[in-house]
């Protein structure tokens, strides 16, 4: 049976300036770098869940062919795209330290009834909710 999720695909611009961001901005570590064949397997992930990876991929030759490439990069640069949920324990605070990095904040921090959130966008134009919960 499938115990837990390890890695998730975020299709990102360019390779290098996505870690650049998410090392730097988001604070995330390198877990993996290493090419082969001329492809570039690049993933992070956050500190504090080592168990969960973001391959940063750029979407290209092998994986797609030139047309869908383009596609892609296109979804991703128009920020068609959402990549997930980043749970903070303050989010205003949080939102605070990412725009002071340069993080492009598309929503102030709101209360909902699931919480307070907020959404960001990556360099590449993936787009995030940052939550706090709120109780329970």
């Amino acid at each position: 049976m499938i115990k837990r999720l390890s890695h998730v695909t975020v299709y990102v611009q360019d390779q290098e300036a996505a870690k650049d961001f998410y090392t730097k901005a988001f604070g995330f570590e390198v877990r993996e770098d290493s090419e082969f064949e001329g492809f570039r397997w690049l993933t992070v992930g956050p500190k504090d869940q080592p168990d969960l990876e973001f391959i940063l991929m750029e979407p290209a030759a092998p994986m797609f062919d030139e047309d869908t490439a383009a596609q892609l990069h296109e979804l991703v640069a128009k920020g068609a795209l959402g990549a997930g949920v980043f749970f903070t324990e303050d989010c205003r605070a949080t939102v605070e330290e990412l725009r002071s990095k340069g993080v492009t904040i598309l929503s102030e921090p709101a209360e909902r009834p699931y919480g307070i959130e907020a959404t960001i966008r990556d360099d590449s134009g993936n787009w995030y909710s940052l939550t706090q919960r709120i109780g329970g």
